[in-house]
């Protein structure tokens, strides 16, 4: 996909924020569109989001997203076969997920062969819980079904809330990585 694709706009019942209806519910109204290079400075910020921290745990250092083995998933962005989109809402970006194909050399945490992209998600913290990252995975499946990808793998620690989306999107566990179970999806 180009940088200059139409953006899509999605309304999310939603009891913080937006604007009430008649029955005094909230919707949250923001836009996905795939990101651009202006855009990779947020993104290192999604990566850095994306790691798991268990609760009365110490936050990761954040130079940690420099060390190659997270690097990677950033770096040189716009390469053959990412994918990735932004979630903006009152034209800020809260929410940011992306594919991108590993190889057995450069293994990423989810790796399960070299034509599976490793999908990573997160979403400020902020403006979780409210159906953005269900909207980007919806959505990043189905460019990666656009672009011809057959599956998608994930990496995620068993005890991150996060692994129930995972689940309800139809990714299963199928092996370990240190602590973390990696997932995979078949999109066909």
């Amino acid at each position: 996909m180009n940088e200059y694709a139409t953006a899509i706009t999605c309304s999310l019942l939603n009891y913080g924020a937006g604007m009430s209806n008649k029955l005094g519910v909230k919707y949250l109204n923001f836009t996905i569109r795939d990101i651009n290079q202006y855009d990779i400075p947020f993104l290192w910020e999604m990566l850095y989001q994306a790691m798991y921290v268990p609760e009365g745990q110490k936050p990761f250092p954040r130079e940690i997203v420099l060390e190659p083995f997270l690097a990677k998933y950033v770096n040189g962005w716009g390469r053959a076969g990412d994918i990735g989109l932004i979630a903006k809402y009152n034209n800020q970006p809260v929410g940011a997920v992306w594919l991108r194909l590993f190889d057995e050399a450069n293994k990423g945490f989810g790796y399960v062969d070299d034509t599976t992209p490793e999908l990573s998600i997160a979403v400020v913290e902020d403006y979780r819980g409210q159906g953005i990252g269900s909207a980007l995975m919806r959505e990043i499946e189905d460019r990666a079904r656009a672009y011809g990808y057959q599956k998608l793998c994930l990496s995620v620690d068993p005890r991150n809330p996060a692994r129930r989306l995972y689940e309800r999107y139809g990714y299963i566990h199928v092996g370990w990585c240190d602590t973390s179970w990696t997932m995979k999806k078949d999109l066909v």
